[in-house]
């Protein structure tokens, strides 16, 4: 049977790190891990029918006992490129103190082994799933690439349509809420929409022993600021509300009728939240992050043209172009110049019927201490294509988080420990086995 830990282990050796920069892609690295995963995985690659997709991607069929519900799982095979002070080699795949160390562990190696390694067994055992199960590997997540798009219209062309699409997004949450101390399993229903912005000044360069004041270094800079004292509108979309009520019973005592009664409490538990850290924050409105910036090139230069890269996360309810318009607002400043680079929506909600109590079902035998809950994923996913064909898209890795984990996704130490990977490989197994046992959603929400 294949070892998921030193499978894990020889997927984070490879460095498949995807780029805008088609040129820069290391195509060699994404050629080795598909081998890898031909050397760990034989019974998959010889049983399930594969077709190649965009450049590294792929589909697999696993033809079940019925086509009419077909299930896609997804995962993505490339990573983002190693940032911050790691205490260990980022593309080592060290085992240590429990874990496998390295980039992609997390984001998102771990589900792509935990996927394949939960079919490898079944498959060894003589399982038939009772419906068609696909799987969907990505190879440019992590720069919004065509992959998952591509994928999408393959499925179409075949008339493909899935029950439900599973891809990483939520986790096992520790100390995920202030004052909540039992894991709670967030299952994403939602994602915010990614849009990209580009702000820019130009103005009159020269030499650094003359400058004039009000250059294009110091309006862009007044913009930054202006932006940075004006945030978004807070506002607590249904799934939050109901994320909110689940995690009632296990809050403190004075927050749980709060919590309880979010629907009834939405603006002034919007506002409080706002105050608990970004995590709480981010939950409940748009979000606004300067991430570039760049201007004069040389330190006795004043820069002719100044600018900034903006990434927002658009919430659930609101548009690209609402938050744009409050951003021009804000600055409130004609000679800056605002760029739409990239525009996302936020994804339709899905819904919470019988699809989603099969995944609750699952999650509650296999981590019977958490609480399960719908939430607004705050990152961008390669699911959020695959509404164009199903209505139920949900985000979920079946793996305990702690805030440390969580913080290493894109930056450093990223690291998955051993038994969580065995209990996402039970996951997997446990959910396709499931899939011809689906039962009505229990409970209220």
């Amino acid at each position: 049977m294949t070892d998921p830990v030193a499978a894990l282990q020889a997927l984070v050796r490879i460095p498949t790190v995807s780029s805008r920069d088609a040129a820069a892609v290391d195509h060699d690295a994404f050629e080795r891990l598909a081998a890898e995963l031909r050397r760990w995985f034989p019974l998959l690659h010889e049983r399930l029918e594969l077709t190649p997709i965009a450049d590294h991607a792929f589909l697999a069929r696993w033809r079940g006992a019925s086509d009419a519900r077909p299930v896609i799982l997804m995962a993505h095979l490339d990573v983002v490129p190693p940032a911050g002070a790691w205490t260990r080699d980022p593309f080592g795949g060290e085992l240590a103190d429990g874990a496998v160390h390295g980039r992609g562990a997390l984001d998102d190696k771990g589900c792509v082994v935990a996927i394949c390694a939960a079919v490898e067994s079944l498959l060894a055992r003589g399982v038939t799933p009772a419906y068609d199960v696909w799987l969907s590997f990505g190879c440019d997540e992590e720069v919004s690439g065509g992959a998952a798009q591509a994928a999408v219209e393959e499925l179409r062309r075949r008339g493909v349509r899935p029950w439900f699409v599973l891809d990483e997004g939520g986790a096992v949450a520790t100390e995920a809420f202030p004052g909540v101390f039992v894991p709670v399993a967030v299952v994403g229903v939602a994602e915010k929409g990614t849009t990209s912005l580009e702000l820019s000044v130009t103005g009159d360069g020269g030499h650094a022993s003359t400058p004039r004041r009000r250059g294009p270094t110091v309006r862009l800079a007044r913009a930054i600021r202006r932006l940075d004292r004006a945030p978004m509108p807070v506002r607590l979309p249904e799934p939050t509300v109901e994320l909110f009520r689940r995690m009632a019973p296990h809050a403190p005592a004075p927050l749980r009728p709060v919590l309880r009664h979010a629907d009834r409490l939405a603006p002034a538990l919007a506002r409080v939240l706002t105050r608990l850290g970004p995590e709480p924050a981010a939950l409940v409105r748009t979000t606004v992050a300067i991430t570039t910036l760049s201007g004069s090139p040389a330190l006795n230069v004043i820069a002719s043209t100044a600018t900034a890269g903006v990434n927002v996360r658009v919430m659930v309810g609101e548009t690209a172009a609402d938050v744009v318009a409050r951003l021009r607002d804000a600055i409130a400043d004609d000679r800056v110049r605002i760029r739409l680079v990239e525009e996302g929506e936020p994804s339709p909600v899905s819904p919470r019927d019988d699809a989603f109590a099969h995944l609750e079902d699952v999650i509650g035998a296999v981590f019977p201490d958490a609480v399960v809950a719908p939430y607004v994923v705050l990152a961008a996913t390669d699911a959020r294509f695959f509404h164009a064909i199903c209505e139920r898209v949900y985000r979920f890795a079946p793996f305990r988080m702690t805030p440390a984990q969580r913080r290493s996704i894109h930056a450093a130490d990223e690291h998955l420990r051993v038994d969580d990977l065995i209990d996402g490989v039970g996951f997997y197994e446990r959910l396709i086995e499931g899939l011809g046992r689906p039962r009505a959603r229990r409970g209220a929400g």
